[in-house]
């Protein structure tokens, strides 16, 4: 019996979170990426709180940028790492969600560096 594409992405997805555990000094940044929009959060795994998130549906960013493509994953890129500098965080794990590094994952990446996030 085949996979789909998302049940593969959710088992890669598992293998990388057997390692990548955000803490509250190093906190995850989690990535999801739809067809249409990509999302943003920062999470600290012990006490399972959302620090920071951002995404492409953010007022901010819709009326600006298309979620879809490049320019707006760097947008949602730039913007979590706004946020995360406002919440106090410095440093995090990248989680990629099972997606491969590559494309809009890592053009969020590459932004949210940018912006100052050490990972």
């Amino acid at each position: 019996m085949q996979q789909t594409k998302n049940e593969t992405r959710k088992r890669r997805h598992v293998r990388v979170r057997k390692k990548a555990i955000g803490s509250s000094e190093r906190p995850r940044l989690n990535v999801y990426r739809s067809n249409l929009n990509i999302y943003a959060q920062i999470i600290d795994d012990t006490k399972g709180h959302t620090l920071a998130a951002a995404s492409s549906l953010d007022v901010t960013l819709k009326a600006a940028k298309d979620g879809a493509n490049l320019d707006g994953a760097k947008a949602v890129g730039a913007l979590i790492a706004e946020r995360a500098k406002a919440a106090g965080v410095e440093k995090v794990v990248f989680d990629r969600g099972g997606y491969l590094y590559h494309g809009r994952v890592k053009t969020l990446a590459e932004a949210a560096r940018e912006g100052g996030l050490d990972f």
